[in-house]
């Protein structure tokens, strides 16, 4: 099972499971997971290939819907879920495939469509780190620094770096393997008919009008709604506002 933390104590309101993006780690959300346990427990898995869960040889989203049903079983049966990035298209494909597990659903920044953008750059760029002269996480940071200039993205990658060990939390074999399913979508049979929010940054492009179509095919309860301000990393960007939504949204009331 999924490397997991949990935040708050079960209420009578479902948890909530947060799903990271990848590169990520359930680490990341804490402090959005730990204020929203005010209300209901919260659950927060670090998924395959990535933190201190299981290294696998593939990474497609029917094996990391599978992890999450998993956990979500584990833990009753059905969860509200926010998914960011990779984590939003694992929980689109949960929700398409096994809609009794998803009470209601946020996506964050990404639609349920392939991306042509390539993430191979930063995989070599891990690789191309001497470990054995990482003695902190800023000597990590100054390596990655010639090759990745984004400072961002610098020290978000080193945050799965254990320095002890002198190695990298992400199996990057099986991701740099299975990245086309990663920047892709599987061709699903089924719709979820219940409550989704795509909720975007407005200076993102990863969710566009022309991916309407494919969105309501899935989601035939889809809505809408865009963060100001923020881009890809819009929890990261305007964690107030991103909080906001979530919060209007797990409470909105259906009739």
């Amino acid at each position: 099972m999924l490397h997991t933390l949990t935040f708050g104590t079960d209420t009578t309101r479902p948890p909530l499971m947060i799903v990271h993006g990848l590169f990520g780690s359930a680490r990341n959300w804490n402090v959005i997971a730990k204020r929203m346990s005010e209300t209901r427990r919260v659950i927060a898995p670090d998924m395959r290939n990535h933190g201190g869960s299981f290294r696998a040889d593939t990474h497609s989203y029917l094996d990391m819907a599978s992890d999450l049903s998993e956990v979500i079983r584990a833990h009753g049966g059905s969860v509200d879920l926010l998914g960011h990035s990779m984590g939003g298209k694992a929980g689109m494909t949960l929700a398409i495939t096994e809609p009794e597990r998803v009470a209601r659903l946020l996506v964050a920044d990404i639609a349920p469509v392939s991306y042509e953008h390539q993430q191979q750059h930063f995989i070599d760029a891990m690789r191309g780190v001497d470990l054995s002269q990482v003695n902190r996480r800023a000597d990590a940071v100054a390596q990655l620094a010639r090759t990745v200039e984004d400072k961002t993205l610098q020290s978000f990658f080193t945050q799965s770096l254990d320095i002890k060990e002198k190695r990298w939390l992400y199996n990057l074999d099986a991701l740099e393997r299975d990245m086309d399913k990663i920047l892709g979508f599987p061709d699903l049979q089924g719709r979820y008919d219940g409550l989704t929010l795509f909720l975007s940054g407005a200076n993102s492009h990863y969710v566009l009008p022309e991916h309407r179509t494919a969105i309501k095919t899935y989601f035939s309860n889809a809505k809408f709604a865009k963060i100001q301000d923020a881009g890809h990393w819009l929890h990261a960007e305007q964690p107030r506002a991103f909080e906001a939504s979530l919060r209007a949204f797990l409470d909105y009331k259906t009739s």
